[in-house]
């Protein structure tokens, strides 16, 4: 059966998401090296420096891919919508 709709995706919605998920799966892989990943994450987002990273589990390789300033977007709005 053919539908007439239009399915409309907000791009701007994905992205978060899929930057969400990386965090995550960044944040289980630096915890399961035994790690703070709070002060990792800081140290990498604060420098730039990929070595605050691990590479377990290609954490290090998955983060890279992230503009930096998306990801503080994404974990500010996240912060306010939270809290408010």
């Amino acid at each position: 059966m053919q539908s007439n709709t239009t399915s409309l995706f907000n791009v701007e919605e994905l992205n978060e998401a899929m930057v969400a998920e990386t965090l995550k799966e960044v944040y289980e892989a630096i915890e399961e090296r035994g790690y703070n990943p709070i002060n990792q994450l800081v140290g990498y987002v604060m420098s730039g420096d990929p070595g605050y990273i691990s590479s377990h589990r290609e954490a290090r390789a998955k983060i890279s891919k992230l503009d930096r300033a998306k990801i503080i977007d994404v974990l500010v709005r996240n912060y306010f919508d939270n809290i408010l």
